[in-house]
């Protein structure tokens, strides 16, 4: 089943995210930049140098919130990957 698209990005679940990051460790990606558009969106020259696009789904949030948001999705990728216990499963 793929993940549902929005207009700015790809809503993905815990599990899928961190499937994707293990996907860029084992490519051999020595680093993850992850940027947080503003309120007009960003720069059309950064979005096509995307490798991917995520979304935390259609509604609108805080910047202070979607990093928050994001600090907890990584944090689950790195727990998850780690083998820890995933209560979803």
């Amino acid at each position: 089943m793929s993940s549902p698209a929005t207009k700015h990005g790809q809503a993905l679940a815990s599990r899928a995210f961190a499937t994707q990051i293990a996907r860029l460790r084992d490519d051999g990606a020595r680093r993850l930049a992850i940027v947080i558009g503003g309120a007009d969106g960003l720069d059309p020259a950064l979005l096509a140098a995307a490798n991917a696009r995520l979304a935390f789904g259609p509604q609108t949030w805080p910047h202070a919130l979607a990093r928050a948001m994001l600090a907890e999705q990584v944090y689950r990728a790195v727990t998850i990957l780690a083998g820890s216990p995933y209560h979803r499963d």
